[in-house]
């Protein structure tokens, strides 16, 4: 039987973070980057979203990295601080084993525990069925679909937007 560990995110796990979301972004849709970054620059962004105080974790298989989710600002102005948006990657090898399923209940208890109050799925690829139905078991409803905001391996790509509330919501102010 397999063991899966969640945990935060350490300096170490960058070379294993960049070959995941290096795979997705050459030969998937879920990210719209087109050059993968490399570890000093994954390490750079995971120290500037830890440093501003989100979460950013990792799923371990048998000890291994397999999978991460992270948090950040939905938008930059004031008013949206209260809102997050999430990122979960998942290594191909382990696709539609619950890693991505425990990665994003684990990443909802991290930000309701932080006061966050709403959180916001940007999903690159209106296509992306998994995703979709990933956010959909965790109680994420579907707020619009924007057409052809993207292009990207030869195809225009539509970005699906999905919501779920955190802790109070919005019954009393934050």
């Amino acid at each position: 039987m397999s063991s899966i560990h969640i945990r935060d995110a350490r300096e170490d796990d960058c070379a294993a973070i960049q070959v995941i979301y290096g795979e997705h972004v050459l030969h998937g849709l879920a990210s719209w980057e087109e050059t993968p970054p490399d570890v000093a620059e994954i390490a750079h962004r995971m120290t500037d979203l830890k440093k501003a105080g989100f979460p950013y974790r990792v799923v371990e298989l048998d000890g291994q990295v397999k999978g991460y989710a992270y948090a950040t600002s939905y938008r930059p102005r004031p008013a949206y601080r209260h809102t997050v948006e999430n990122s979960i990657y998942v290594s191909s090898a382990c696709a539609r084993m619950g890693l991505g399923g425990s990665l994003l209940g684990d990443l909802i208890k991290q930000c309701t525990a932080r006061g966050y109050r709403q959180m916001v799925a940007v999903i690159g690829d209106s296509e992306n069925n998994p995703s979709i139905k990933l956010h959909e078991a965790y109680g994420f409803v579907h707020c619009g679909t924007l057409r052809s905001l993207g292009f990207k391996q030869g195809k225009w790509l539509n970005q699906v937007l999905m919501q779920q509330s955190l802790g109070e919501s919005d019954t009393t102010p934050p």
